[in-house]
């Protein structure tokens, strides 16, 4: 299975999908976490690793990747980076850090003043998931960068699952409204996984949601809170992600 975890920002997407790499794994999967986001710079701390060399500069950086595409949009030329599709064994392992089952792949990040937009990650995310191939009891889970404009790259395509990280806010149910729409129109599947959230809080966003959509309900606990705020490992379990891999790895 390939699942997109996507959301508001601040909506705990990161958290999500560390936490779940981590139980998948514990199951004795084999787990890719693709950053996508190319401004989070907190997730491979979360699971334990160093930050890798991207993608990106795999293919030549983000000044080559933007020519490519620039000569496809005013030349028509078709931007051609794999030539066969790669299993999780056959991405390049300069691209990837690795931790007890789970490897970290980053698309690319922005470092620089004035480095222009993150359009070229965007579309070699898409890219890449078209391309990549799943075997049994793996699986790759792909945080996205906040808000909805992976959509409309089409990055969503090449994903078998999409999980929607709700927070108790207005802007989240907001936002889940606009997911569940173009899920439906894509045809995926579409969980709902709510974050930092109490029994009063579920019930009230409940009153929004479909409840048959919601996977998980996450709680606010200290374990969380202190590891995010230190940027430290997260190397505990949590109830409620352990029951969203078992519905994932039904």
């Amino acid at each position: 299975m390939k699942a997109l975890v996507c959301g508001k920002g601040g909506s705990g997407k990161s958290t999500v999908a560390a936490l779940l790499a981590k139980s998948m794994a514990r199951r004795g999967y084999g787990v890719l976490v693709v950053d996508s986001d190319e401004s989070n710079y907190g997730l491979h701390r979360q699971l334990g690793m160093e930050l890798p060399s991207t993608l990106m500069d795999y293919f030549g950086g983000k000044r080559k990747m933007m020519e490519k595409l620039r000569r496809s949009f005013t030349e028509g030329e078709q931007v051609s980076l794999f030539d066969h599709k790669w299993t999780l064994d056959e991405i390049p392992a300069e691209a990837t850090a690795e931790k007890n089952g789970v490897r970290l792949l980053a698309i690319g990040k922005i470092h620089d003043f004035g480095e222009g937009c993150a359009c070229p990650m965007g579309a070699l995310s898409k890219k890449f998931l078209d391309n990549i191939q799943v075997g049994e009891k793996e699986m790759v889970i792909v945080d996205t960068e906040a808000g909805i404009e992976h959509f409309g790259r089409g990055v969503e395509a090449g994903c078998d699952a999409i999980l929607a990280v709700l927070d108790p806010s207005y802007e989240s149910l907001l936002l889940s409204k606009k997911i569940e729409e173009i899920s439906e129109k894509i045809n995926k599947p579409l969980y709902f996984v709510l974050n930092r959230v109490d029994e009063e809080r579920k019930a009230a966003m409940l009153e929004s949601l479909d409840e048959k959509k919601v996977a998980a309900s996450i709680p606010e606990t200290k374990d969380i809170f202190r590891a995010g705020l230190a940027g430290e490992e997260f190397d505990f379990t949590v109830a409620e992600v352990e029951r969203l891999a078992d519905l994932l790895s039904e």
